[in-house]
């Protein structure tokens, strides 16, 4: 007696099997009737998304601001700060002497 050797079955990659699902999902919505809405909405929520992401990083990078700030004990108020000139200006004839290392010029 032969024995019959069975085909084994191709496994199906995922991007095939997405590719699919998204194809089904499509043509049930067209059923429906309720494609280009939807779409649209789609589109929307993206664009907030979008905003929420940004203001998120925003706030990450304020409180960042905010523990750096702390952690020198120099918490003063924002209005301080902008009001205040930009290091002091050097005269015709100095040039830049490095403080302690790390310290940045003065």
């Amino acid at each position: 007696k032969e024995r019959r050797k069975r085909k084994k079955k191709k496994k199906k990659k995922k991007k095939e099997l997405r590719k699919r699902r998204r194809k089904r999902r499509e043509k049930k919505r067209k059923e429906k009737g309720k494609g280009e809405k939807r779409e649209k909405k789609g589109e929307e929520s993206r664009k907030g998304k979008k905003r929420k992401r940004e203001r998120r990083k925003e706030d990450r990078r304020r409180r960042e601001e905010k523990k750096r700030e702390k952690k020198r004990g120099e918490r003063r108020r924002r209005k301080e700060r902008r009001g205040k000139e930009k290091g002091k200006k050097r005269k015709k004839g100095e040039e830049k002497t490095k403080r302690r290392e790390g310290k940045g010029w003065k």
